[in-house]
C-alpha cells in the first residue's frame, strides 16, 4: 500500500513538469518579443548592425522617391554603406536595411530630418525659393566618413488649399427597449389547472437624435501673379496667395505640372442617429390557459441627417500675365455661389 501510494506521488509530480517547463517556455518566449524592440536586442538577434563594430570604407545618401521635395511634402532618405569588403549596408526604414539611424548624424540646411530619416519641407514657398536644401550624413564611430546630398525643390505637384466648413456632429443613436418579463407559470393539472400569467410587453425604443448641421465654408479671396524672374524665354511660375478668416497661405506653382485646388465647400451634416429596436414582449406563463405573450415593443425612429453648410464665396483676382494658366486653378464651392474672377494688375507676393 505504502509503494502504491509512494508511486502514485511519483507519478503525479512527473504530469507537472511539463507544464512548468511550457510556462517558462511562454514567460521566456514573450520576454524575448518584448526586448526584441531594444537596438541592443536586434543587433544580438542579427537584425541590426552597431556601426561602432562595424567596419565602413564609404556612404552615400539618396533619395529614393526623387532627388526633390515640393513645399509641405515629406521624402524619406536612404543612407548606403559599403564595407571594405563589398558588402552593401542600407538604413533601417525605407532602406530596408540594418544601419540604425542613431547611429548617424544627419545635418541639414532649408530642409528638417527627423529621427527616422524623413526630410520635410516647410509649407511655405518663400523659405525655398530660389534655394537648394542640403543634407549632410556623418558617422560618430568612423569621423573619416561623411556623404553630401542637395536636395533641389519643386513646384510641379499638386497644391490644395481647403477652407472648408466642418462637418456636423453625428446624432446619438436611440437606446433599445428592455424586454418584457415572462409571465408566471399557472397550473396544467386537470385536476387543479389554474392560468398562466401574461407577459409584460417589450419597451419601445428610443428614437435616433438628428445629426447636426455642417459648417459653412468662409469666403476665400485668391490672388495670382507671375513669378518675378520667370515667363517669357524662361518657364513661369505663379505666386499665389489664399486668404480667409485672417489666415493667408501662399504657393509658388509650376503650371507644367502644377496646380492649385482652392476649396471652400460647405461642411456635410451630421449622419441621423440609428433608432433603438423595440424590447422583445415577454412570454406567457404555461398554464390551463397559457397566458399571453406581451406585444413587442415599437422600433424608434432613425435620426434625420444634419443639413450641410453653404459654400463660401471665392474671389479670384489675377495679372493680366497669369491668364494663358488659369487653367491650372481649381475651385471648389460647393452649396455656394459661382467664383468671381477679377483681372488687373497684382505686384508680387512676396
Amino acid at each position: 500500500m505504502t509503494q502504491g501510494v509512494l508511486n502514485q506521488k511519483v507519478f503525479k509530480s512527473s504530469k507537472k513538469s511539463p507544464r512548468k517547463t511550457t510556462s517558462v517556455a511562454s514567460i521566456s518566449a514573450i520576454c524575448l518579443v518584448a526586448l526584441s524592440g531594444c537596438s541592443a536586442m536586434k543587433v544580438k538577434l542579427g537584425m541590426r548592425v552597431d556601426m561602432a563594430t562595424t567596419p565602413a570604407a564609404s556612404i552615400e545618401a539618396s533619395l529614393p522617391k526623387g532627388p526633390s521635395i515640393a513645399p509641405g511634402q515629406k521624402s524619406p532618405l536612404v543612407v548606403t554603406v559599403t564595407q571594405p569588403d563589398g558588402k552593401v549596408l542600407q538604413t533601417e526604414g525605407q532602406g530596408g536595411g540594418k544601419v540604425q539611424w542613431k547611429d548617424l548624424t544627419l545635418t541639414t540646411s532649408i530642409v528638417t530630418a527627423n529621427n527616422k530619416g524623413i526630410l520635410s519641407v516647410p509649407h511655405d514657398p518663400r523659405v525655398s525659393d530660389g534655394k537648394v536644401g542640403h543634407v549632410t550624413v556623418t558617422v560618430p564611430s568612423h569621423p573619416d566618413l561623411k556623404a553630401e546630398l542637395d536636395v533641389p525643390f519643386r513646384y510641379d505637384v499638386a497644391f490644395t488649399s481647403n477652407f472648408s466648413g466642418t462637418g456636423g456632429s453625428d446624432g446619438m443613436s436611440g437606446t433599445d427597449g428592455l424586454n418584457g418579463m415572462n409571465g408566471s407559470i399557472g397550473s396544467i393539472d386537470p385536476n387543479n389547472p389554474s392560468p398562466g400569467g401574461d407577459g409584460t410587453n417589450g419597451g419601445d425604443g428610443g428614437n435616433g437624435q438628428d445629426g447636426g448641421k455642417g459648417g459653412d465654408a468662409p469666403a476665400v479671396e485668391v490672388m495670382l501673379t507671375l513669378h518675378p524672374g520667370t515667363g517669357g524665354t524662361n518657364d513661369p511660375l505663379l505666386e499665389a496667395s489664399v486668404s480667409a478668416l485672417g489666415k493667408r497661405r501662399l504657393y509658388l506653382v509650376d503650371p507644367h505640372g502644377g496646380s492649385l485646388t482652392v476649396k471652400a465647400d460647405g461642411g456635410a451634416g451630421g449622419s441621423g442617429g440609428r433608432g433603438g429596436r423595440g424590447g422583445q414582449g415577454g412570454m406567457g406563463g404555461a398554464g390551463t390557459p397559457s397566458g399571453r405573450n406581451g406585444s413587442n415593443g415599437a422600433d424608434g425612429r432613425n435620426g434625420w441627417d444634419g443639413q450641410p453648410g453653404r459654400g463660401g464665396a471665392i474671389a479670384v483676382t489675377y495679372d493680366p500675365q497669369v491668364k494663358p494658366y488659369l487653367v491650372v486653378l481649381h475651385l471648389s464651392a460647393q452649396r455656394g455661389p459661382q467664383p468671381a474672377f477679377n483681372e488687373r494688375p497684382v505686384a508680387p507676393l512676396w
